[in-house]
């Protein structure tokens, strides 16, 4: 039964990472999952409860690996210029590694209006918020130890420029991800962004 529910939900996941939420149908799904409709209408009810189960299990496991990236990268943080290029190359650069969840979540947008509010809060809190939460307390870490400008005042300011001027720079030249960029252009916005981000907050500029 749980390699059922995985087919189901990695099928699903590729559909309405294709179709939308909208436009997937369940037979799509079914299909593309081997299964029946009848089968997946056991398992989960109906699209909404399985456009649900495909979001949060999605977003769980991308957190997870992102949650792992960000201790790995400050567990060593030394260098704020170095060690944040390192640290963000490889978490905005998950865009690559979970192509099949970015996707889902770039469907998001557009159809917002249209999907259950409380899915929608739901993913905002195990997916984006559970990351953002994360980083506020590496860089609280840093700031404690002297290597930032950061503390309880700023950390949540500090925390949403760092993503915005790293991954926001990379996903609007990138069409959310849709479209690639060549490695130095990456490397480029990349290294842009955590350049800015230390003009606000690196240490020279608390003291």
């Amino acid at each position: 039964m749980l390699e059922k529910r995985q087919a189901i939900l990695k099928g699903a996941r590729a559909v309405f990472g294709r179709e939308g939420y909208t436009r997937a149908s369940i037979d799509a799904i079914a299909a593309e999952a081997g299964v029946s409709s009848r089968t997946l209408y056991n398992h989960f009810g109906d699209k909404e409860g399985l456009f649900r189960a495909v979001l949060l299990d999605s977003s769980v496991a991308v957190t997870t690996a992102q949650q792992e990236l960000l201790a790995r990268h400050f567990h060593k943080f030394r260098d704020p210029e170095t060690d944040l290029y390192d640290m963000a190359l490889e978490w905005i650069g998950g865009i690559e590694t979970h192509p099949e969840h970015f996707a889902l979540v770039r469907q998001i947008i557009p159809e917002a209006s249209r999907l259950p509010v409380d899915v929608l809060e739901e993913w905002r809190r195990v997916g984006p918020k559970a990351t953002q939460q994360a980083l506020k307390e590496h860089l609280l870490a840093a700031g404690r130890a002297g290597l930032l400008a950061i503390d309880e005042e700023n950390a949540d300011r500090a925390t949403r420029h760092l993503a915005l001027f790293t991954g926001g720079a990379v996903s609007a030249e990138s069409a959310q991800g849709a479209l690639p960029l060549a490695p130095e252009e990456f490397e480029r916005l990349v290294r842009e962004g955590v350049e800015l981000f230390l003009q606000l907050y690196g240490k020279s500029s608390g003291e």
